[in-house]
C-alpha cells in the first residue's frame, strides 16, 4: 500500500533522511519509534509532502514524490500532526465538517461514528474547539482526520502529554481503525501503547531505519532497545 524506497529528506542543507525504506501494508499497524531527533517526524511530513525529499514514496503503487500535501490528502492518505492544528474559533462540529471529503457520501466515516469513539465530542460539538482540553483538541484531531475516508493514518505522538484514561481511549481509536480496514503508521513514544496495538515494528536512529520486526522480536532484543530506544 505505502513503500518507501531509499528515502532521503532535507531542511535546507540539512540532510535528516539518509535512505529510508519500509512499507506498511494493507489494514497493518506499524509503529515507528526512536529518540526525539531520530527522523520519524520528517517521515511523516516527507510522505505528506511537507519537506523537501528525494528517493521514491509509493501510494498504491504510484509515485507521490513532487506532489503537494493536498493532492497527496486527496488519494486517501490522512496525516495527524504533533502538534494537533485544530481551528480554535470553529466550533467541534465545524472542525469535522472541514475534514469532511466532499459530501461524505459513501464514506466509512459519520459524525455520530466519531461521537461513538469519543462521546464527550457529542456533548462539546457546540464548543468553540479553542476551548477543549488538550486531551479533547487531540480527540478532534484525530477524528477530523478521519472525516477524510483515508486508507491509511500517519498518527504523530497521539499520546503526549495526554491523561491515561485519554491514552487508553486513543489506543481503542486505532483498533477501531484496524477493524475497517484503515492502515495506520502511527509515530509514538510510548512503548506500552505501541507495543500493545503494532502488528509491526520499526525503529529508527539518526535518520535510519535500525530495525523492522515484531513487536515480539523487538522485545526480545535487548541490544536494540538499548542502544535506540532506551534513555
Amino acid at each position: 500500500m505505502l513503500k518507501l524506497i531509499n528515502l532521503h529528506a532535507y531542511y535546507g542543507k540539512s540532510h535528516v533522511l539518509h535512505g529510508v525504506s519500509f512499507e506498511v501494508r494493507p489494514g497493518e499497524i506499524v509503529a515507528l519509534l526512536g529518540r526525539n531527533g531520530s527522523g520519524r517526524s520528517t517521515t511523516a511530513k516527507a510522505i505528506t509532502g511537507l519537506v523537501e525529499c528525494r528517493g521514491s514514496i509509493l501510494w498504491k503503487n504510484a509515485e507521490i514524490v513532487g506532489k503537494k500535501a493536498y493532492q497527496i490528502a486527496h488519494l486517501g492518505l490522512g496525516y495527524v500532526p504533533e502538534n494537533r492544528d485544530i481551528f480554535p474559533t470553529l466550533t467541534v462540529r465545524q472542525n469535522l465538517l472541514l475534514g469532511q471529503k466532499g459530501s461524505g457520501k459513501g464514506s466509512r466515516w459519520s459524525f455520530d461514528d466519531m461521537y461513538r469513539l469519543f462521546p464527550s465530542l457529542r456533548e462539546r460539538q457546540h464548543t468553540e474547539a479553542g476551548v477543549l482540553s488538550g486531551g479533547e483538541q487531540q480527540m478532534l484531531t484525530l477524528c477530523r482526520t478521519l472525516m477524510g475516508d483515508p486508507d491509511l493514518i500517519i498518527i504523530d505522538e497521539p499520546t503526549e502529554g495526554l491523561a491515561p484514561k485519554i491514552v487508553e481511549l486513543v489506543g481503542q481509536y486505532l483498533q477501531t481503525l484496524k477493524a475497517r480496514s484503515v492502515s495506520v503508521l502511527l509515530i509514538e513514544q510510548k512503548l506500552t501503547i505501541a507495543m500493545a496495538i503494532s502488528d509491526r515494528a520499526l525503529v529508527m536512529g539518526h535518520g535510519r531505519i535500525v530495525f523492522d520486526g515484531t513487536p515480539g522480536s523487538l522485545r526480545a532484543d535487548a541490544g536494540i532497545r538499548k542502544e535506540w530506544l532506551e534513555v
